[in-house]
């Protein structure tokens, strides 16, 4: 053929091939034979998984404190679990992608039941980090012994491994703290149903000691409840710390209308508690009620019901009331009926006259008592003189055929009138 001819049939119209890389092939079979050595190795790992799950247990006992109470307690337990993550581990370097999904679920059911157990978790992670130099120095061990030219190999799958390790720490890890998430939720809200029947009155004796552990609070302590209601429901967290005196102890419970503290007054005056700094701009329409103090967790659920009690007669405008100091309200209120009744027995004839008339009348009897029965200072308080003021007691007295000179007529006066100004429920 001419040599011209021979020189065109060189030349090609399309896209010259772009030869591989002989670096790529080189790789390529660097892999193929690293993962030989690995699978060889990995092979009789699971022969002596046995020794080697003592071997990690050994270090385990040594290196990490967390771990010794462990296998105390349950030796079989513990190495039951170490050597099925590490058969898990061994595997999975055999067959990645089919001993994927088991390998996680054994990892995820490790991590739960050592939350479970309040295994710390920087234990648990270290328990794995072992693991895993520990496969990887027996692989090289293993290599060393029967192929020693073949270590260098190991070299090129040492990130596989690794990352192995470093995948199955971050699972166990999330298993843990999703696990430690739903203990402490269960937690709460065991706590939560302890002291609701706490301060129901259901609480069973047996359950006392586990509820004052939730609640941190002495079994036989001395305690006061404080209801607080009303005002804007963002800002009750807030509000419940100034209720109570800075440094006292106390559990809080939140209900759908209100809120209650058991807060423990030692042997103090229950008149401690209490004592509002109330913010001006935050505690506008709330209302506070302090029971009378009890002992013992078991009367919680009675001084609820004094706190409750408290809490019926603060004025709709908000305020905080001390049992101890409204007895006589409190005694009207606990039977709004009774009370109710006295006020119509007692005040009927005074309540029926013209509004204006009778308003006049009831806050003079009103100035009266809160003068403590003086005539001048209740005129004082009226601005009006105090002839004025006895002129319009006798007409009461007149109306509603009770004297004020007499002991028994007055205390029915003064609980109509507190029962009166209650508010209605």
């Amino acid at each position: 053929m001419h040599p011209a001819a021979r020189a065109r049939a060189t030349f090609r119209t399309g896209p010259m091939p772009v030869p591989r890389p002989r670096t790529r092939r080189i790789r390529s079979l660097i892999d193929a034979d690293a993962l030989r050595v690995l699978h060889r190795a990995a092979r009789i790992l699971l022969e002596d998984l046995p020794e080697l799950t003592d071997r990690l247990l050994a270090v385990l006992r040594e290196q990490e404190p967390a771990y010794r109470s462990v296998l105390e307690n349950d030796h079989a337990g513990t190495w039951q679990e170490v050597y099925r993550s590490l058969r898990h581990s061994v595997t999975s370097l055999l067959d990645p992608r089919g001993t994927r999904e088991a390998a996680h679920r054994c990892t995820w059911r490790i991590g739960v039941a050592r939350a479970e157990q309040g295994l710390p978790l920087d234990a648990l992670l270290h328990a794995f980090r072992l693991g895993g130099s520990l496969v990887w120095q027996r692989l090289v061990e293993e290599t060393s012994r029967s192929e020693p030219e073949d270590v260098r190999l190991l070299v090129h799958v040492a990130t596989d491994v690794w990352n192995f390790v470093d995948e199955h720490c971050t699972l166990v890890a999330d298993a843990y703290r999703q696990a430690e998430r739903q203990l402490a939720w269960r937690r709460e809200n065991r706590v939560r149903l302890l002291a609701a029947a706490l301060l129901d009155g259901t609480s069973r004796i047996a359950d006392l000691p586990e509820t004052a552990e939730g609640l941190r609070l002495p079994e036989h302590g001395r305690y006061v409840v404080v209801a607080v209601a009303g005002g804007r429901p963002e800002d009750s967290t807030g509000l419940r710390p100034t209720t109570v005196p800075s440094g006292t102890t106390a559990y809080w419970h939140s209900g759908a209308e209100v809120d209650y503290g058991i807060v423990l007054v030692g042997d103090e005056d229950e008149d401690a508690v209490a004592a509002p700094a109330l913010p001006a701009d935050g505690a506008a329409g709330y209302r506070i009620g302090v029971g009378s103090a009890v002992t013992g967790l078991a009367a919680v659920g009675d001084a609820r019901r004094l706190a409750d009690l408290a809490l019926s007669i603060c004025p709709p405008e908000g305020g905080t009331v001390r049992l101890t100091e409204h007895l006589p309200e409190a005694l009207v209120a606990s039977c709004p009926e009774l009370g109710a009744s006295l006020t119509e027995q007692v005040l009927g004839p005074l309540l029926r006259l013209e509004p204006a008339d009778r308003d006049v009348l009831l806050d003079t009897l009103v100035a009266w008592f809160a003068s403590e029965g003086s005539a001048q200072r209740a005129g004082e308080r009226l601005y009006c003189h105090r002839n004025t003021v006895l002129n319009r007691l006798r007409r009461c007295e007149q109306l509603i055929g009770r004297s004020l000179a007499r002991p028994l007529d007055v205390v029915e006066i003064s609980l109509a009138l507190t029962a009166r100004r209650l508010p209605r429920g």
